[in-house]
């Protein structure tokens, strides 16, 4: 082995936080994505043409699902406060296999949609789960790893896409049996993996009860249904989470019904989010260093939010030239507020929970992007069809809400309610 080789291995190592189990536990996220990718592009399609379903059936469908992934995410939460956290990752990976692989068993539409919506549980669950684990294996280096972990998950939807892609363009049952079972054994192998992760060190309260030979405290853990503002923060990041919908869902719609670029932009678009991700993540992640840093970022999210909305609009107003200039800027300004509001809300979130209820307080703020999946195309639809002016009331609501998210957070930090200990990551 080259001296070269193994310095940049030794580099790799360096720039990853939390050790051989923290690189683990990168490569089961990328090979989620992977399998992820594969299975999401094309379930539609396998519900059409394989299982025979309509539209509406399937729409119903992946609304019932959705609807039941909300409760998936404080479940798993809940769990992580109770069960060792590794074995309930490696129990939500088996069940998202479980279920997926029931779908081969049954064309019965209620069964379908049971089978969809079990599957729904664990799959909301796991993103709560990775990101507990990702805080604890990480430390003080929480906000970097969440970088590294989006860039990789990243690479390994792209990889699961274009795989898909081979897969409809033969278009038989067997193609959309493979992707199905591709992804499935994903799930295994990902279990197979998490075996050999080691059990993330708790919250330092709880070490210290473990600890003590003292009798264990009568007092209830703290919970985020009775914390106002943290449900307050939550409410606030389902508004930030739409971002998601105006990508995936209102863009292509927007492109199509309102402006006159062709409809071939809309995937490029998409190929070009991914691409910014993988690129400025990780530097970007300097930023939110520690809580206040992150709080700040709040500022430029809105003004990005106020460019992507008002750039959306302005492509239904101009020509072929200008609606293609308004898209891209959208596009653009829309993907750096995905990255800088997932590194905010990555940090705040973790330091506003509390030692005793960390994994209750991240399955609750879970919910923020659960409730987003399920409401969000439609609130997008209803966008598309309200035409430019739209657009603007949009960017003027997610601004409004990232003043009061900033007041909100400001306010924990300085004032005795904080879940936490005043500390910045920088300083653990």
């Amino acid at each position: 082995m080259s001296r070269t080789t193994r310095s940049t291995r030794t580099a790799f190592k360096d720039r990853v936080p939390g050790g051989p189990d923290g690189r683990r536990m990168l490569l089961i996220g990328f090979i989620d994505k992977c399998g992820t990718g594969l299975w999401a592009t094309a379930m539609a399609l396998y519900f059409t043409y394989v299982t025979g379903l309509g539209l509406g059936q399937i729409g119903l469908l992946i609304a019932v699902s959705g609807a039941a992934g909300i409760a998936g995410a404080p479940l798993g939460g809940r769990l992580a406060d109770r069960f060792p956290l590794v074995r309930v990752i490696i129990c939500t990976q088996l069940l998202r296999a479980a279920a997926l692989l029931a779908l081969l068993t049954t064309d019965d539409y209620p069964l379908l949609v049971l089978f969809s919506a079990i599957g729904a549980l664990p799959d909301r669950a796991t993103n709560v789960l990775t990101k507990l684990y990702a805080a604890r294996i990480a430390g003080p280096d929480r906000v970097r790893y969440q970088a590294i972990n989006r860039t990789t998950s990243n690479f390994g939807w792209t990889l699961g896409g274009l795989g898909a892609a081979a897969a409809l363009a033969v278009g038989t049952s067997t193609a959309f049996h493979l992707l199905l079972i591709g992804d499935a054994l994903s799930y295994l192998v990902m279990a197979a993996l998490t075996l050999r992760c080691a059990e993330p060190p708790a919250p330092a309260s709880s070490r210290i009860a473990a600890a003590s030979t003292d009798p264990a405290p009568t007092t209830k853990p703290s919970s985020p249904w009775r914390d106002r503002g943290f449900l307050a923060f939550t409410a606030g990041e389902s508004v930030f989470f739409l971002h998601d919908s105006v990508l995936q869902v209102a863009l292509p719609l927007w492109i199509v019904h309102a402006t006159d670029a062709p409809a071939g932009l809309a995937p490029l678009l998409m190929v070009a989010n991914s691409a910014l991700v993988v690129v400025f993540q990780v530097p970007l992640a300097r930023f939110g260093s520690s809580t206040e840093a992150a709080r700040r970022l709040l500022t430029p999210l809105a003004v990005l939010f106020a460019v992507g909305t008002l750039a959306l609009a302005v492509s239904a107003l101009g020509g072929r030239t200008v609606s293609i200039a308004a898209l891209i800027t959208a596009a653009v300004a829309l993907t750096f507020a995905e990255m800088i509001h997932t590194i905010a809300s990555w940090e705040i979130s973790v330091a506003l929970a509390p030692d005793d209820a960390q994994g209750a307080y991240l399955g609750v703020h879970g919910l923020a992007q659960s409730t987003q999946r399920f409401a969000g195309p439609l609130l997008m639809t209803g966008l598309v069809s309200a035409g430019p002016f739209g657009w603007p009331v949009l960017g003027a609501a997610l601004a409004a809400t990232c003043a009061a998210q900033s007041r909100l957070v400001r306010r924990r930090l300085t004032g005795p309610s904080l879940s936490v200990a005043k500390v910045t990551v920088s300083e653990h």
